[in-house]
């Protein structure tokens, strides 16, 4: 069983309502069980949580600067935020990027911002460069482009931590081909350190750990 410290520091197994959890400190945001100013971190609502909960090496040690590319309404991200240095969050859809505004509020580290994946330039002018995490969670066609695309934003020695979604990609296929197809197109710009299935807690999802070549 991953240790307390293999974990980002921010993150621990922590016994919350008679089970031992992934949790961080912060203000809950999606109804989960807490204990004081811990919150539970739910890996079947959370790629990166899952991937931390199968022990994936993801190489965050706390307090990074992250780039989070499909923010949604903020269940992960705020996670993230609560162990993280600064964090921007990326939105597309309006509905979602409301309630990350509320996430944010008691979170002075996270940025929401309302802007594409697919379109890196419209965010440019405000993402630093030289940031030590791109976490990608994004439901389109295209996956390992998009993660081509924000590669600029990445330190040399930064990680990009990948869920990739089969279906999103192509319903019809073999997620297992699928998955082969995502690897060997991010390969122009990353070096792969880790994949895994992430079945247990998400179906047809692929989580890959990987660095800028």
């Amino acid at each position: 069983m991953r240790t307390v410290s293999d974990l980002p520091a921010g993150v621990e197994r922590r016994e919350i309502g008679g089970q031992e959890r992934l949790a961080t400190r912060g203000e809950p945001v999606y109804g989960e069980p807490t204990d004081g100013e811990w919150r539970a971190w739910d890996p079947t609502r959370s790629k990166l949580g899952a991937m931390l909960d199968l022990e994936m090496d993801v190489g965050l040690e706390g307090g990074e600067t992250v780039l989070y590319l499909g923010a949604a309404s903020g269940t992960t991200v705020s996670h993230v935020a609560d162990f993280a240095g600064p964090t921007y969050a990326v939105e597309f859809a309006a509905r979602p990027a409301r309630d990350l505004l509320s996430v944010a509020e008691p979170r002075p580290r996270l940025f929401p911002l309302l802007k594409d994946a697919r379109k890196p330039a419209t965010y440019a002018h405000v993402v630093e460069s030289g940031i030590d995490a791109i976490v990608q969670d994004v439901a389109t066609r295209g996956q390992a482009r998009v993660a081509l695309e924000n590669r600029q934003f990445l330190a040399d020695d930064g990680r990009l931590l990948l869920a990739v979604k089969a279906r999103s990609e192509d319903v019809t296929r073999d997620p297992g081909d699928v998955f082969a197809d995502v690897r060997a197109e991010l390969e122009d710009g990353y070096e792969v350190l880790e994949t895994r299935r992430l079945d247990e807690y998400h179906v047809d999802h692929l989580g890959i750990v990987a660095r800028p070549r």
